[in-house]
């Protein structure tokens, strides 16, 4: 097996930066575009279309490891038993997946093809960022209804996966739109940003799945090792930013986020128009 140390300094740099992106509301799809123009990869584009969507799924089983007693509905004491509050949570994700799903079924080649632009990608950033300082300043007026995920009714759920199918422009974050929703909807932030976690489950490991039975996994042995480490770094990067984020939020409000998409929209636009 070939082994280039650059080379995997490089897959850890870029597996440290999704697994703080995708959690943050600041959009893992621009990040990634700058990386790709600073830094070069030495596999294929086959591989890597499918290593970025594999290391996503490393991410989601970091919200699994950290929710765990959350999301786990079932339990052993002297006996199997269910807790229905907690099957309903897993059909309230389910249900809030459906719109995001059909539409990322049905236009993930248009979408890819024609709307993965740094334009695109630098408008949703500067855009969503603008939309967060207006909904924060709103938020701030109100009180919060839906202060705890047992709260959460099925219509609310499905409202929530109205903003996720927003997600799929690239740019956007899919936490971003999933959050902006919930505050909108009354959620508190904690609440918005759990619940927002709870999404990526199917949403990231069915994009994962989606792109790996239309590459396939034929990879040579050091596309494998580069593929776990990948997935070994995203995962911790993963745990340690979601628990970051539920920390900062509770003596903050997303607007640092808003003003770095911005800044970061503006950089991606100034880059491009210049070089």
């Amino acid at each position: 097996m070939d082994f280039d140390l650059l080379e995997l300094l490089r897959v850890i740099f870029l597996s440290i930066v999704q697994g703080i992106t995708e959690w943050l509301p600041v959009s893992s799809t621009g990040h990634m575009l700058l990386i790709e123009e600073f830094l070069e990869f030495s596999h294929s584009e086959e591989f890597w279309s499918v290593f970025v969507v594999v290391i996503q799924l490393a991410s989601v089983m970091a919200v699994v490891t950290t929710f765990f007693k959350q999301l786990n509905p079932f339990k052993l004491k002297g006996g199997f038993e269910a807790d229905i509050d907690k099957i309903h949570l897993w059909f309230k994700i389910i249900v809030a997946s459906i719109p995001a799903g059909i539409v990322g079924i049905y236009f993930d080649d248009f979408i890819e093809s024609y709307l993965g632009t740094p334009t695109i990608i630098a408008a949703m950033l500067i855009f969503y960022g603008i939309i967060f300082i207006v909904v924060e300043n709103i938020n701030s007026k109100k009180t919060d209804r839906v202060k705890t995920l047992p709260q959460i009714n099925y219509r609310l759920a499905f409202m929530v996966g109205i903003f996720q199918m927003l997600a799929v422009i690239p740019g956007t974050s899919r936490s971003g739109a999933t959050i902006i929703g919930g505050l909108l909807l009354g959620m508190s932030r904690k609440t918005a940003a759990e619940f927002t976690f709870f999404l990526a489950i199917p949403a990231m490991a069915g994009a994962s799945l989606l792109r790996i039975t239309r590459v396939g996994l034929d990879f040579t042995q050091a596309e494998w090792f580069t593929m776990i480490i990948g997935c070994i770094t995203a995962f911790l990067v993963s745990v340690i930013t979601i628990k970051f984020l539920l920390s900062f939020i509770k003596r903050n409000n997303f607007k640092p986020f808003a003003y770095y998409r911005i800044l970061l929209g503006i950089a991606i636009l100034a880059f491009f128009f210049f070089m």
